[in-house]
């Protein structure tokens, strides 16, 4: 399945962004898709999961309350609202696809398809 993320951007901290994660391919219904975010000389971190059918979402603690996931399977298509935004989100956010277990979807090795990464800076 290939990904495409979008919707990043340029915003002031206390503000907020959606980021889309478009995917194409037939089999994206059965995939548990996620969210990681990466800045640089840092490891990519777990950000949001949605497993294929809604029914569980998992978030960061720190994120937690601030960042929302959500997907549209008719639109094969994965969201990350992002509210109060604050400058240490900024990142390059990818999302990523794949067969997960339950126990593994905080695990970046777990996902074997990525998108290219979208742009978010936060200024304070």
């Amino acid at each position: 399945v290939q990904l495409q993320a979008s919707g990043g951007g340029f915003v002031q901290a206390g503000g907020s962004l959606r980021l889309s994660c478009a995917t194409s391919g037939s089999t994206f219904r059965g995939y548990t898709v996620a969210w990681f975010r990466q800045t640089p000389g840092r490891e990519r971190e777990f950000v949001a999961g949605i497993v294929w059918n809604s029914r569980v979402t998992s978030y960061a603690d720190l994120l937690k309350g601030r960042f929302t996931i959500s997907r549209d399977n008719a639109k094969s298509t994965v969201y990350l609202q992002m509210d109060n935004l604050k400058p240490e989100d900024t990142a390059v956010y990818y999302c990523a696809a794949g067969t997960v277990i339950l126990s593994s979807r905080r695990n970046r090795d777990a996902y074997k398809n990525w998108g290219q990464g979208t742009l978010v800076t936060v200024s304070s």
